[in-house]
């Protein structure tokens, strides 16, 4: 079983869960403030819910490529919507700040 660590806890899941429904799942959000609860609740379509992913994940889907190519994000960003990638192997992922999760600041 993959396991997906986001702000310092683990979770295991099944290989091909959708990595929203396993953050939600354990009471974690991709989303920043206001966005928990103003989202598109998993269609891909609002960008709330992108998050930097390192590990193994299915390709982007025609939606997630869509909503990442409008601003503030940008396809090349390495930013994945929780919503569209599903979990295909161990990931560690960050959530960034700003509205989008877009704001990536480099160390």
């Amino acid at each position: 079983m993959p396991t997906v660590t986001f702000r310092n806890t683990e979770i295991e899941c099944a290989e091909g869960d959708i990595l929203r429904t396993v953050l939600t799942s354990a009471d974690l959000s991709p989303h920043n403030g206001v966005t928990g609860s103003l989202n598109c609740g998993g269609h891909g379509t609002c960008g709330t819910c992108a998050v930097e992913v390192s590990g193994e994940t299915n390709d982007m889907t025609d939606a997630e490529k869509r909503r990442l190519s409008l601003p503030p994000h940008s396809q090349d960003s390495g930013l994945r919507l929780s919503c569209q990638a599903r979990v295909e192997g161990d990931i560690e992922i960050t959530k960034h700040d700003g509205f989008f999760g877009q704001k990536i600041t480099q160390e």
